[in-house]
């Protein structure tokens, strides 16, 4: 990602979490990346081709983030406990793109039908991991795609406890009491 791209990309999740959907302007985001509004519209058409775009790229950063750092991990169940804990940190780290994305899951416009499909992928991502863990002996055998969307939706849950809960977190508790909840009800 170019020197532009990524002012476009890191200013749309700002914007786009402040001002949701709706409220988001193409002169906005120019404004809050400190680009003339040509050049964002040399880059992009559309706030909603930006929106795709960040979502996408977002996605893939998040991705690239877990594999680097589940691939170190030597079993099974030490990969899964990495990806809840990675993801975990990604909540936080990127919260703006969690809100994005949050906000923007429901309703039947393409944008949201394009986002359920990228979220759909991640969490198949999720399977994977879920499945060597089973057919390694670490974790009960089970509905995968089911278990895959509860951590998923666990993920989520934290984000919504930090946003109100106004005592502040501490990360490794939540890490501990989140990984200790899920495995608990799938760890033989």
């Amino acid at each position: 990602m170019n020197k532009t791209k990524k002012a476009i990309f890191e200013s749309a999740i700002r914007v786009f979490s402040t001002y949701g959907y709706s409220g988001a302007t193409m002169d906005g985001i120019a404004a809050q990346a400190g680009l003339a509004k040509g050049t964002l519209y040399y880059h992009f058409n559309s706030k909603e081709e930006i929106f795709n775009y960040i979502i996408q790229e977002g996605m893939n950063l998040i991705k690239e983030r877990i594999q680097e750092t589940v691939d170190e991990q030597s079993d099974s169940l030490s990969k899964l406990k990495t990806l809840i804990k990675v993801q975990l940190n990604m909540v936080y780290e990127k919260r703006d793109f969690f809100k994005v994305i949050m906000s923007q899951l429901w309703g039947q416009q393409s944008r949201q039908l394009e986002l359920r499909e990228v979220v759909n992928e991640f969490i198949k991502n999720i399977e994977t991991y879920l499945e060597s863990a089973m057919n390694d002996g670490f974790i009960k055998k089970g509905e995968k795609s089911f278990m895959a969307y509860t951590i998923f939706g666990s993920l989520c849950s934290t984000a919504i406890y930090d946003l109100i809960n106004e005592d502040g977190i501490n990360m490794h508790d939540v890490f501990e009491n989140l990984t200790e909840y899920i495995l608990s009800g799938i760890q033989i």
